[in-house]
């Protein structure tokens, strides 16, 4: 069964950092497109980054662009997505999405896998 794990979301204040990991069974994460969704309290979910299989390609958000960096480890099949310089406006529950049809990764939410999320709060 393929799955796709988020974790390592938390409270961080504005400023800080954090790393969500995107944990896959059932597939080989390089075979596949990763991509990283935030859906904010009342507001539609919205691409943030994603990597291409075989990562030859990756794409960000403009609001995240300079702060978040999506990375994947081949050899643990986790994918991660690094997030600095937090601002209160990246509060979010963050989503793993993976598909294996992409060539070239979307921003836009058309992946077949998805996870439950990992919450994101940034507040002081």
């Amino acid at each position: 069964q393929l799955q796709v794990v988020e974790s390592g979301g938390g409270l961080v204040q504005p400023g800080g950092s954090l790393r969500l990991s995107c944990a896959a069974s059932g597939f080989t994460m390089d075979h596949y497109s990763i991509g990283w969704f935030r859906q904010a309290p009342g507001k539609e979910r919205e691409g943030v980054s994603c990597i291409s299989r075989l990562g030859g390609f990756t794409n960000y958000a403009d609001s995240v662009k300079g702060r978040f960096t999506i990375s994947r480890d081949s050899a643990k099949n986790t994918a991660y997505l690094q997030m600095n310089s937090l601002k209160p406006e990246d509060t979010a529950v963050y989503y793993c999405a993976a598909d294996s049809l992409f060539r070239i990764c979307p921003l836009r939410a058309d992946y077949n896998y998805w996870g439950q999320g990992t919450r994101v709060t940034v507040s002081s």
